[in-house]
Parts: C-alpha cells; sequence; structure tokens
C-alpha cells in the first residue's frame, strides 16, 4: 500500500553533513574493523628525533592550535650578512634562538598539553615538548585543523603573544592509536561536537574508494531525508501500488488514452521484476502473488520505530501517519544513536525525494521520445558492397 512518512523537525538550519564528517582509509583489515570517533582523527605527522619521548595520551587535555613556525629558518640562498668580529655573528646566532625558544616557553606557560601547527615544528622544538610532557605535531593539513577546531574550539592562532585561555581547545581524551599500518592522533570528548571522523579499512584502494563513495551516498540519502522528512515503501512496494493504482484508473477512461496509462503501470512493474531477476527468483509467479496481495489490500507493512541521530530534531512531539491499514509511527527521543528497529519483518524504505525525481525524469525522456518525428540513419561508407566471401575447407588463399 501507497506509505509515507513525514518527520516533523525543529526551525535550526540543516546540518552540512559535507563538512562536519571526515573519511580517512587505511589499507589492510576488513570492512568490519572501520569505526566511528566521535571527534576528530588524523593521520600523524611527519616528526623529528624526540617525538618518542612524548606522553601520547592526555585526559582533559588543552589544545593549541597554530599557524606559525617552531623551528629554525636555514640561511636563504646569496643570504649576505656583514659583521666586524665573530661577537656580532654570535650576536645574531643567539638571537634567533632566543626568539624560538620565547615562543616555546610562552606556549609552555599557556597550559597546553597537545600543540598543533600547520607549519613546521623542528627537532628543538620537539625535544623542547618532549622534555616538558607536552606533544606536538607539525605539518597539520588546513582541514584537519579547520576540523579540531570546530570540535575541540579554540582558535587558530598567528602569534603566542598574549595568549588567554579562551583561545585553547578542550577535549576529554587525546590519544595516538595504532591503525593498520598506520598512527592516528585521535580527539574524542569534544565539547563543541560539530564533526566527526570514519575511518574505514579494506583490502585495497579500490575497494576503500567504492566504500567512501557508498558511505557518502548513505549519508546524502540521510541529509536529504531530514530536510524533507518523507520516505515511501521500497523495495518495489511502492511501484507496485502505483501500477495498481494506474491500471485501475485506465479501466475507467474510453479510447487510446487506455493503453497510453495501462503502458505507464507496466513500465513501473520493470523494477520489481528486475528485482526479482538479480535474486535468482521466478519473476512471473512473484509478480502475480504481489498484484494479488496489492488487489485485495491486505498487505501490511512492518510497524517502523526510528531514533533520530540528533537531539536538535527532537523538539517536536510524536508525528504519525497513518493510511488505511498500514500504520507507521516515528519516535524521536533526545540524543541517541540512528537507530531503526523493525517488527515482524525486513523493511526497506526509499528517499520520497529521489523517487519523485526518477519518476518524473522518466515522463521528461518519454515526451522527448515521443516528440520525434522521423529518424535518420546514416550508411556506411562502401556502399551496398558485401563482404569478401570467407575461406571454407578446400578453397585456395586468395592472393
Amino acid at each position: 500500500m501507497l506509505l509515507c512518512l513525514k518527520v516533523e523537525t525543529c526551525a535550526r538550519p540543516y546540518i552540512q553533513c559535507v563538512n562536519i564528517r571526515g573519511i580517512k582509509k587505511v589499507t589492510g583489515g576488513g570492512l568490519e574493523d572501520s569505526f566511528l570517533v566521535a571527534g576528530v582523527a588524523f593521520k600523524k605527522t611527519f616528526s623529528y628525533a624526540g617525538f618518542e619521548m612524548q606522553p601520547k595520551s592526555y585526559d582533559n587535555c588543552k589544545i593549541a592550535l597554530l599557524n606559525i613556525e617552531l623551528e629554525l629558518k636555514a640561511e636563504r640562498d646569496n643570504a649576505e650578512v656583514r659583521v666586524d668580529n665573530v661577537k656580532e655573528y654570535q650576536k645574531v646566532v643567539d638571537a634567533e634562538w632566543q626568539i624560538l625558544y620565547d615562543k616555546l616557553a610562552l606556549l609552555h606557560a599557556s597550559g597546553a598539553n597537545v600543540v598543533l601547527s600547520k607549519l613546521p615544528i623542528g627537532d628543538v622544538a620537539t625535544q623542547y615538548f618532549a622534555d616538558r610532557d607536552m606533544f606536538c605535531a607539525g605539518r597539520v593539513t588546513e582541514e584537519d585543523l579547520r576540523r579540531t577546531q570546530r570540535a575541540c574550539g579554540g582558535a587558530v592562532l598567528s602569534s603566542v603573544r598574549d595568549m588567554k585561555p579562551d583561545a585553547l581547545g578542550h577535549c576529554a581524551e587525546f590519544s595516538e592509536r595504532q591503525v593498520g599500518g598506520e598512527r592516528y592522533n585521535i580527539f574524542t570528548g569534544c565539547p563543541a561536537a560539530k564533526t566527526c571522523t570514519l575511518i574505514l579499512r579494506g583490502g585495497s584502494e579500490q575497494f576503500l574508494e567504492e566504500t567512501e563513495r557508498s558511505l557518502h551516498d548513505a549519508i546524502m540519502i540521510v541529509r536529504r531525508t531530514i530536510k524533507n522528512d518523507a520516505v515511501v515503501a521500497g523495495g518495489g512496494a511502492i511501484d507496485m501500488e502505483l501500477s495498481k493504482h494506474l491500471r485501475d484508473h485506465s479501466k475507467t477512461i474510453a479510447g487510446k488514452e487506455q493503453l497510453l496509462i495501462a503502458a505507464v503501470a507496466r513500465a513501473f512493474e520493470s523494477i520489481p521484476r528486475q528485482l526479482c531477476d538479480n535474486a535468482g527468483f521466478d519473476a512471473t509467479n512473484l509478480l502475480n502473488k504481489l498484484r494479488q496481495k496489492h488487489h485485495q489490500g491486505t498487505f501490511r507493512p512492518p510497524m517502523v520505530q526510528l531514533r533520530c541521530w540528533s537531539k536538535h530534531f527532537a523538539r517536536k512531539p510524536l508525528s504519525e501517519t497513518t493510511l488505511g491499514n498500514n500504520s507507521t509511527r516515528l519516535n524521536i527521543p533526545h540524543g541517541g544513536d540512528l537507530v531503526s528497529k523493525v517488527q515482524d519483518d525486513i523493511s526497506v524504505y526509499y528517499y520520497f525525494r529521489i523517487f519523485f525525481d526518477l519518476v518524473v525524469e522518466a515522463s521528461v525522456a518519454i515526451y522527448q521520445i515521443l516528440s520525434i518525428d522521423e529518424t535518420i540513419k546514416n550508411v556506411k561508407g562502401g556502399g551496398d558492397m558485401a563482404p569478401p566471401p570467407g575461406r571454407g575447407m578446400g578453397r585456395p588463399r586468395m592472393g
């Protein structure tokens, strides 16, 4: 039976799913080894000597996000510094070291446990932080740095002068974890909680790419469903129901239009027929049974209870839509994960907007085909010359 489920949401702007989630792919292991990080995770960056001495986990840590270099710069080509004696040259070298140590001392005085920088962090700074039980990571990509900022708060600083407490990010737990053959820095328990990271595992890069595309399509379906809040029964159920209504409607029309509507009704049955063929069932037998069930109107889909992923969509009361004998209830408590509890049977649902667009596009394609008055066939070159005869049994070789 025709089934449409509506979800009432608050007037909050829709979540930008593309920006809040990050997908990391690690070759090796199986797909079941994939996991979700309720925060930020990124691959361990390049590190200098002394990195092994740094702590690899913190509780209730403070995070400094930087956009500055913390290393001694090499001299530029053709650079020239004129000094009169060795003492003046030593002053230039000492000033450069002092500038670096002043920056490091200010970071340590700020109370930060983890230092992340978009630019390089040199070996001197790495050893300095290791001696003071601080963790650092340089050359962090801008995307990962921004996602860390959205999750943990704080700000990306271009100077360490006058650092305020609110400029630092916070998270409940930080750890460096081995994932396959890579090391990952993982931030969880983030107060802002505006981002998440999916770490996918697979045996090959091609498999991971296909998994990412499938996962992206699924996330976009959920996003559009939250935005347009309507789904229809899937698995060929909505196609068979529309075919039944069109076939019944065609019998009330006299003239050639009856044949057109009946043809459209048969076209809707192509999806259930193809699903039966793909599953290895007898399509003719199953379609006859489906027509009987839909004609009798005794089909009752299972009751579905859906718990929404975000608490922001839980401010409205229970929304229930009942069509005939079909009953679908939607329960949205505060918080929780995306859970679908199905009673009596396993159900498949289609996003309504996609199904609607498919029907419209199919109608437009039919209109375009019927509007063609004449087709022109391009005859291949060579006219009507027959192909040369092949060499048969006992036929001498030509040429």
